[in-house]
């Protein structure tokens, strides 16, 4: 089989929101009148974003679902994407199962593909994702991480953590009940993104950004494009840890061995997590819960942007705490 029998038999799919899609040396887009295009590409790397035995069903949705997560944090309604692999074989059992997990995720949010390109190599996957968000009043109603404003709320939606707990039983640096690990590998492997809740926070929102590297690590992105600083309550956050709450509601049937910092390290360093943070005025907490109820999506208020440069991190009393964690760098 080659390379075009493989674009053929497993990408090749009619398209529905391109004027031309797959087949022609370039894809063609026709965005909405009265909207802007949002483009972002992502790259996952086998051994650096993935494990080699990893599900090649869930590695088709995450190499999606990372990208439709940036389109989220910008508030765009996703329109198509391309694809780059890069194959160190024909495998076709592979080919189809990877092909249905990254489909599947693509009708969902009504997304096509509308070209990329295969070769041989290391196992690698890139992925370009274009959306659109409107333009009213000449003025771009796309979520920004520069939009933050001295006062604003500082949300998270969904759970952070949960990956990185699950990259660590999987690495053997934490003993996991089975059925914790399992719960856990689903938020890395599959994780979930946000655009239902970036399309209901236009116009309520003040900036945004998804939670890629770590909590912390993104949150200093955005507050850096908008010159401000925050506090953080870093107990608020850990409490969006789906195995945290399971633990101490249950401690007896639900037993790992972390103390408070580990847990904070799982919550604010932990990457992985591509849920949504995102900041937004105290008047408009009324409109954040209705947006997270329009999306089905739990939001939790972690922090507020103050003025200051600079980043705070409190417990639960009010406390200061050392900010010592470290959110991933690919090159640190």
């Amino acid at each position: 089989m080659g390379e075009f029998d493989v674009i053929a038999r497993y990408f090749a799919r009619p398209a529905r929101h391109a004027a031309l899609g797959i087949g022609d040396d370039c894809a063609l887009l026709q965005p909405s009148p009265g909207t802007q295009l949002a483009i972002s590409t992502d790259m996952l790397v086998q051994g650096r974003h993935f494990f080699a035995d990893v599900d090649p069903r869930t590695l088709g949705h995450k190499a999606l679902a990372v990208n439709l997560s940036d389109l989220a944090a910008c508030g765009a309604k996703p329109l198509a994407f391309t694809l780059a692999l890069s194959l160190p074989n024909i495998n076709q059992a592979w080919l189809a199962a990877f092909a249905d997990g990254l489909f599947v995720l693509a009708d969902a949010h009504g997304c096509d593909l509308i070209g990329g390109d295969t070769t041989g190599g290391p196992l690698n996957i890139c992925i370009t994702v274009f959306g659109e968000v409107p333009v009213v009043d000449g003025k771009s109603q796309a979520l920004l991480r520069s939009g933050a404003q001295p006062g604003d709320d500082l949300y998270v939606s969904g759970t952070v953590g949960d990956a990185r707990l699950a990259l660590e039983g999987l690495r053997g640096q934490l003993s996991l009940p089975a059925a914790v690990l399992a719960a856990a590998r689903v938020r890395l492997e599959t994780p979930t993104p946000r655009v239902a809740l970036g399309l209901a926070l236009r116009g309520v929102a003040t900036a945004a950004i998804d939670v890629s590297d770590g909590l912390l690590g993104d949150l200093a992105h955005l507050l850096e494009r908008s010159r401000t600083g925050a506090t953080v309550q870093a107990d608020n956050a850990i409490e969006s840890i789906a195995a945290y709450t399971a633990y101490t509601r249950a401690t007896s049937q639900f037993v790992i061995n972390l103390s408070k910092d580990q847990w904070r390290t799982l919550a604010l360093a932990g990457g992985d997590d591509y849920e949504l943070l995102f900041t937004a005025p105290p008047a408009q907490r009324a409109a954040v819960e209705a947006a997270a109820l329009a999306a089905q999506t739990p939001v939790r208020r972690i922090g507020q942007i103050k003025r200051e440069p600079g980043l705070t991190l409190v417990d639960a009393q009010g406390q200061t705490l050392p900010n010592h964690y470290q959110s991933f760098d690919h090159f640190a």
